[in-house]
């Protein structure tokens, strides 16, 4: 697929040069990169390349605060039975092993109940409620769900239960009827940081209990490796908080984790000490997912809250057995639902993907969905049949909100929820093709030609000279990356091809060359990794046989082989160099 190579825009360029004097003639593609992510100053980047727990902001200051702490704290008083109510993705399931050992901890008979995704569906529900009531709890505290649960609030009143929700995403028109409801995206919360994922959420109302029974902050720092897994898994902007809690949080799974997730990275041959936001995200993260995707995401739950190396040891097996079942239903699932989409996209023009089949698996099309984004970049949404109503996932491209997309489709939705860029769906499957016209004329509203063509956004042309033992070292600071703080793309011109390019990977899907830049000092020669960019191996092949040049988007990295380090390049996007030179479009 195409794609449009821009350099994104400088609001005010000449900070770039005074920045570059403040620290100390920091190369300016670095600079540069530093001020599209406001970074403007040297106290403003100080705090960017050394955030610490003390950025933190006061718990007290999300609205409910207060209550929630109280409530759980006389609930540990008093030994209070308490049932911890979580979602089945990470988000929920690291949520849900956080606070239930922190409450075991603290002494208190806490179990946890996760609904199951295609009996019970999503979110706080009757049947979990019910349970609460079995078991004897006094009080529910739900996590990464429940912001919407107006009813479900009044029957747990009902049956005589307290209710904390502790939530992140959209609140609608009306706040369920709780004890406390937190969520830093309530309309009327005042809370300074308003991208917390729900795991965060909950760390803050653990902080807050600890401070209301008197007893050290510090005691709910070990939670950080699950709050950090939670924050990169659930794609939420890796700024403010976020960025002190990732940061932390990794340096605790690279130095200590639980034995559950230690267990889990030995399993899938992830090495913790040198892991990344990345390797969470496409690592430990579809493995945690993969529980709840398919069944049961207790599992998810037990590893984390594992006590002993045998026990995380089988509960990690278990989990890589779901993950391997789970790719191979993905897999199959994307060729059929990509042979839909083609027939959909060549009958005319459409800006939209509705896609439905009665047996594809609920559990994988969310990420079935996103593959399809991906490939065709179109808001796409993937259906399956699910007794007497259709259930599905929502993907988004850069600049559709799919929340309002939906929104602008309510009356022909039984339920709906999420964020920007994704989303869950309930419909009544005599709806389906009436949703499916409606949502792409709610879409054609508000998309743009432009919009249509995926973009690779480039944050500073750079010369391969510049990149030095002080250049790498300085990049480096710049993690954790992910949204908001992405790693770093910069372009290169003149660039030739040293040595063979060849395909490389399981299924060769991925390409391995050396580059080549002639510059005043002399020549500079990088290793380059393309992932999932055998494509672009033709051009290569021209470019060596031809001695052509060419130009490339790309991230500097390192790689690690036989224990011995080296700089690499991994590319982005590459292409043929035209005779005259074509400047990249500013956004």
């Amino acid at each position: 697929m195409k794609k449009r190579w821009v350099l994104r825009t400088l609001e005010k360029p000449a900070v770039v040069a005074e920045l570059q004097q403040a620290l100390n003639d920091l190369p300016e593609a670095l600079a540069r990169a530093l001020v599209l992510r406001g970074i403007e100053t040297f106290e403003q980047a100080r705090q960017f390349f050394r955030p610490s727990l003390s950025d933190l902001h006061d718990p007290f200051l999300m609205r409910d605060m207060d209550a929630a702490a109280d409530r759980v704290a006389t609930a540990l008083r008093g030994g209070e039975r308490i049932l911890v109510y979580g979602d089945y993705d990470v988000d929920g399931t690291t949520s849900t092993a956080l606070m239930t050992h922190f409450l075991r901890s603290m002494g208190a008979p806490a179990a946890y109940f996760i609904p199951n995704r295609f009996r019970d569906g999503y979110g706080l529900g009757p049947t979990g409620i019910d349970e609460a009531a079995r078991q004897g709890a006094s009080l529910i505290v739900a996590l990464d769900c429940g912001i919407t649960a107006v009813e479900e609030a009044r029957y747990a009143r009902e049956r005589g239960l307290d209710l904390v929700i502790c939530d992140h995403h959209t609140a609608g028109h009306d706040l369920p009827d709780a004890v406390a409801v937190l969520d830093p995206k309530r309309p009327d919360c005042a809370y300074p940081f308003k991208e917390l994922c729900g795991c965060g959420v909950t760390f803050k109302l653990v902080q807050a209990v600890l401070h209301r029974l008197g007893e050290p902050l510090e005691r709910a720092l070990p939670y950080l490796d699950l709050v950090a897994v939670a924050t990169a898994s659930d794609i939420v902007p890796i700024v403010g908080e976020n960025r002190v809690l990732m940061r932390e949080g990794l340096a605790l799974l690279q130095q200590n984790p639980r034995l559950g997730l230690r267990a889990l990275a030995d399993v899938a041959g992830i090495e913790l000490a040198t892991l990344t936001t990345r390797g969470i995200v496409f690592g430990l993260g579809p493995r945690i997912n993969a529980a709840g995707r398919l069944g049961d995401a207790g599992g998810a739950v037990d590893l984390m809250l594992a006590e002993s190396d045998p026990e995380a040891a089988a509960l990690a097996h278990q989990l890589e057995q779901v993950n391997e079942l789970r790719r191979n239903i993905d897999q199959e699932t994307v060729e059929q639902a990509a042979k839909i989409a083609e027939q959909q996209l060549t009958a005319r023009t459409r800006h939209t993907l509705v896609l439905h089949h009665p047996t594809w698996h609920l559990g994988v099309v969310g990420i079935v969905a996103s593959r399809l984004v991906e490939r065709f970049y179109r808001p796409t949404i993937m259906l399956a049949t699910a007794g007497d109503r259709i259930k599905g996932s929502a993907r988004s491209i850069n600049g559709i909100n799919i929340y309002q997309a939906l929104q602008g489709c309510a009356d022909l939705l039984s339920e709906f929820g999420g964020h920007d860029h994704a989303a869950g769906l309930t419909l009544p499957e005599a709806n389906l093709q009436a949703f499916r016209e409606r949502f792409e004329a709610v879409v054609r509203e508000v998309v743009t030609p432009d919009m249509l063509d995926p973009v690779v956004e480039v944050d500073a042309p750079l010369d391969l000279h510049a990149i030095d033992g002080r250049f790498w070292a300085v990049l480096k600071q710049f993690e954790p990356f992910g949204p908001s703080n992405l790693t770093p793309v910069f372009h290169a011109r003149h660039l030739t091809v040293a040595g063979s390019p060849r395909a490389v990977g399981r299924d060769g899907g991925h390409i391995k060359f050396t580059v080549r830049q002639q510059t005043a000092a002399g020549a500079v020669v990088l290793p380059v990794i393309g992932f999932n960019m055998q494509e672009h191996l033709p051009t290569l092949l021209e470019c060596r046989h031809n001695k052509a040049s060419f130009e490339m988007l790309f991230s500097v990295d390192e790689n690690t082989w036989k224990g011995k380090t080296t700089l690499q390049l991994q590319a982005r996007e590459l292409r043929l160099e035209k005779t005259a030179p074509v400047r990249l479009v500013e956004t």
